[in-house]
């Protein structure tokens, strides 16, 4: 019983790292991981988490209308909003749109959707950042 005591102290008393190194070869080709050879001069690698937070669901009950069942904020200057609004017309999908720049609706809704970058696409309570037809499709049907 001891026995199992100690080996269990040991193994929880050690603590597992979870860096990630750089170095660079004799070589001068550079590498990354968790073990590097015995002589190598290493660095950490700082990880930055990208993460994404989800839309604010009481700004979308203030701004959905019922009637529209799905709503795009644009700008002109965006490809791919005009890839997403040629798809609409292509499938005769009713859509309602605003743009961000030139309409004062577009802009106070694309701020209180915490947004960044367009297009925004709701439909229902359902958002979708960007477009392509095959994740508009799973969230329209």
């Amino acid at each position: 019983m001891k026995l199992i005591l100690l080996i269990s102290t040991l193994l929880f008393s050690i603590s597992p790292s979870a860096e990630i190194l750089k170095w660079t070869d004799s070589d001068g080709k550079v590498h990354f991981g968790d073990r590097p050879p015995a002589d190598a001069v290493t660095s950490v690698v700082e990880v930055r988490i990208n993460t994404y937070k989800s839309p604010n669901i009481e700004a979308l009950q203030e701004i959905l209308n019922p009637k529209d069942k799905v709503v795009m904020y644009s700008a002109v200057w965006c490809g791919v909003c005009k890839k997403a609004k040629k798809y609409f017309k292509a499938n005769n999908i009713p859509y309602k749109d605003y743009d961000i720049d030139k309409s004062s609706k577009g802009k106070r809704d694309y701020k209180k959707l915490g947004a960044r970058g367009v297009p925004v696409i709701l439909v229902g309570k359902k958002r979708l950042n960007g477009f392509s037809a095959g994740s508009f499709e799973s969230i329209y049907n």
